[in-house]
């Protein structure tokens, strides 16, 4: 080799070096932004909480070793607009990723920057739902999603067996969030937000008050209150003063309470008498050496700074999301990436316009970065900080707490492997789900009561009960109407008994549908019930599947099924009756074997036995005698041969039939009607094509048509007991009908009044009547418990 190419060599391997040297190089400082509100709960220890973070971050030298991680601060002051242009301003710093936005509607917008700049925000306190990771890809959700809080309400709502509440929230992007996700929480418990009370942002005391006292006149008595913390603790002074934390009501508080809780210092709170009873969520941080460590550490700094605020679980979440970011970047710098940011063709500053959008540029790496904040895995002070593929933090859980005189206790804990329980996540994240077995320590309920609330009461709203009564044009015995709101009968004075065993007073408003004529539809009645037109529909109503898949029945009040109803006639016997069990051509036959029979007998016995000797005449006779006393078993001759006895014990048993047949034919003929139709059950019912009768407004002809393939053009509607004789009387050949179906109870009035028709053959359906109400609907639980202590006492 040449001194020319060993230079040239020599050179070349030079630049190479360098080329990866400079590739290589890391900086010695990564900006990082933090966007939140400086004066706010959440912010007062999220604040301190981010800044020993990034203390120790700097100040270990395992993680971006020889590169300093620089904190530049936003305060958002519990302003979107602020909030916005400060998040604008932080990205014009080349920042490669926000800690924050705190408020859910700032990470709204924001997010839309974000996915445009590839900077990845982490927030420890946005909670709202909506704020997914399909949407905003580059939003990250450091703490626990509402959806996972709402579902947690929801066990707690089922645990107690409650079915209603009433949703007491902030009217923005974070409460309306998380009362969607509590309403789709519930329906999947089969429970619903009866009324919803919300609360426009930086309401005054009296806004408030008015929108309680209106929650207060609905029935439902479980208030779900999700608002922020700043201004939540007025709503319970409004409620103390509407009397509203009185025994009976039940306050479950999302988690913005216990960091209101856990920041304020005991002066604070002396007096927690108006926030007795509440059942109160936070985020669960199971205990560690780690959380243990920086909670000293807080307070020692905290002491110095003269800070009086205390710290919440929020702060965990900022605290870890430091670290979150910190290994993501040293993640991102060890794969030999650059932090570059390059000018956004799609931002520029129009002529004589000031906002500078030229400045924010594009972050060349984000999506790597965002890519390494994925893979995050490790324990911090929450415990583990891994993001699952939905873009949630794994295993979220919630302490349950409840608030007593001059603090709170934990009763219990919920997660989404096993729902409510009394001992720690992380033991149970160890063992297979298992949501069968819920558990929750005793609580004290408001007004200083050990009994669980029954949640709710009939409405103080002073409007009545609105129950849908059918104006029938039959059966007036079951119910009937006699003007406006007067309506009578066996099914009403059942439901008012009912309602008088209540233990709270319920008026009741009658509403009569139907104009007497015809029967109304009675599963259009219930439709009005689902419809909210009605809270109840009371009356002879069938509980039947259509029914029940909009509405709640009671327990059934009467037994019911499909019976049919034909007519039948009477025969008067003549004295030649006892003549009519057996044709002509089977009185001769038995009488030809009664001569046969007499006749083998005595030619097998009187060559051997005396008594079947004589004349001729005398034989005759004994063989007329012994053949038709057999009837009897009284003849007097003794059969001495072995075939003729074998002969006689045959005979006698064709006898015993014969003697049978002409008795049940004979009974039959003198005593029992004859049906004049033909149709003797369902099965023939089916098979022939005649006309059949039913009562209109009822299920019945939905079932005849669906269940039995009857084609509609057999069906006759009736509507009154007169209708039902006239019909059957005619029968097919005049306009009538063969046979009419309808529930047992109908046709047994039916036959009180009318005798000449009856049931043939079994009841083929089994149900019962019940009144019917709203779903999930408090009152009819209510009702059947009252049945029951009846029937116990």
């Amino acid at each position: 080799m040449g001194a020319a190419q060993l230079v040239a060599w020599f050179l070349a391997f030079a630049a190479a070096a360098g080329v990866v040297s400079a590739a290589g190089a890391r900086p010695s400082e990564v900006a990082v932004g933090a966007l939140f509100t400086y004066d706010s709960t959440i912010g007062h220890a999220a604040r301190l909480a981010i800044e020993l973070a990034v203390d120790d971050v700097n100040a270990d030298g395992t993680v971006l070793s020889g590169t300093k991680l620089s904190l530049k601060s936003r305060d958002t002051n519990c302003s979107a607009f602020i909030g916005t242009v400060e998040a604008l301003q932080l990205m014009e710093e080349n920042v490669v990723a926000v800690i924050g936005p705190q408020s859910s509607g700032i990470g709204h917008v924001i997010s839309h920057v974000a996915n445009e700049l590839h900077i990845p925000l982490l927030s420890f306190a946005a909670t709202d739902p909506t704020l997914s990771a399909l949407e905003y890809p580059y939003f990250l959700r450091t703490t626990i999603s509402d959806y996972f809080q709402m579902n947690a309400v929801a066990s707690i709502v089922d645990y107690y067996q409650w079915k209603r509440v009433t949703a007491i929230y902030v009217d923005d992007d974070y409460g309306r969030g998380g009362v969607s996700a509590l309403g789709d929480a519930l329906a999947s418990k089969r429970a619903m937000i009866s009324y919803k009370a919300a609360i426009p942002p930086n309401s005054n005391s009296d806004v408030i008050s008015d929108i309680l006292f209106t929650a207060n006149m609905m029935e439902s008595r479980v208030m779900v209150v999700h608002v922020n913390p700043d201004t939540g603790m007025r709503i319970f002074s409004a409620a103390n003063e509407l009397r509203m934390m009185a025994t009976g009501y039940v306050w479950i508080v999302t988690d913005w309470l216990a960091a209101v809780l856990d920041s304020s210092a005991s002066r604070d709170l002396k007096d927690m008498s108006h926030i007795r009873g509440l059942i109160v969520l936070r985020q669960h941080t199971p205990e560690s050496d780690v959380k243990n460590e920086f909670i000293s550490k807080w307070n020692t700094v905290a002491h110095n700074r003269s800070i009086t605020s205390g710290l919440n679980s929020y702060s965990f979440y900022a605290y870890d999301s430091v670290w979150t970011v910190a290994r993501a970047i040293d993640q991102f710098l060890n794969s030999g990436q650059q932090i570059n940011f390059s000018t956004d063709p799609k931002l520029h500053d129009s002529n004589g316009s000031t906002l500078r959008l030229s400045t924010l540029k594009i972050f060349d790496g984000g999506e790597q970065m965002l890519q390494q904040l994925l893979l995050t895995n490790f324990t911090g002070v929450t415990g583990p900080v891994q993001f699952g593929s939905d873009g949630h933090l794994v295993r979220p859980a919630y302490d349950i707490l409840n608030v007593g005189g001059s603090g709170y206790r934990l009763i219990g804990y919920w997660s989404n492997h096993s729902g409510l329980s009394v001992a720690a996540p992380e033991i149970l994240y160890q063992k297979p789900p298992n949501t069968s077995a819920q558990q929750l320590y005793n609580v004290l309920w408001p007004g200083d009561s050990t009994t669980t609330p029954k949640g709710w009461v009939f409405r103080n709203n002073g409007k009545a009960l609105r129950v849908g009564v059918p104006n029938k044009a039959s059966f007036k015995d079951l119910v009937s109407s006699r003007g406006p709101g007067n309506v009578t009968g066996y099914c009403i004075d059942v439901f008012n008994a009912a309602i008088k065993l209540l233990p709270y007073p319920t008026p009741v408003q009658f509403v009569t549908i139907g104009d007497g004529t015809k029967n109304p539809s009675y599963i259009g009645i219930v439709q009005m019930v689902a419809a909210n037109i009605l809270d109840a529909a009371v009356g002879d109503f069938a509980i039947v599947r259509n029914g029940t898949a909009i509405s709640e029945y009671t327990q059934p009040y009467v037994e019911a099924g499909l019976v049919i109803v034909a007519p039948v006639k009477q025969i008067n016997p003549s004295a030649w009756a006892f003549l009519k069990p057996f044709t002509l051509e089977m009185w001769c036959v038995t009488g030809a074997l009664f001569i046969l029979v007499g006749i083998v007998v005595w030619l097998l016995e009187h060559r051997i036995n005396e008594e079947f000797r004589g004349s001729p005449r005398q034989q005759v006779i004994t063989i007329f005698w012994f053949s038709f006393s057999t009837m009897f078993t009284s003849h007097r001759e003794n059969v001495l041969s072995t075939l003729g006895r074998f002969v006689l014990i045959i005979w006698l048993f064709v006898v015993l039939i014969i003697n049978s047949s002409y008795t049940a034919s004979l009974t039959s003929i003198l005593t029992v009607q004859q049906l004049d139709t033909g149709i003797t059950g369902l099965d023939s019912l089916i098979s022939s094509s005649l006309p059949i009768g039913y009562q209109n407004g009822k299920f019945t002809k939905k079932y005849l048509i669906q269940e039995l393939n009857i084609p509609v053009s057999r069906l006759v509607a009736l509507n009154t007991i007169q209708e039902y004789a006239d019909a059957l009387n005619r029968g097919p050949k005049y306009g009538g009908v063969a046979a009419i179906v309808d529930e047992k109870p109908y046709i047994d009035i039916f036959l009180s009044y009318y005798c000449n028709f009856r049931i043939v053959g079994q009841q083929f359906t089994r149900e019962g009547w019940g009144f019917a109400f709203q779903r999930d609907s408090p009152l009819a639980a209510d009702i059947l418990s009252t049945r029951r202590r009846k029937k116990s006492g």
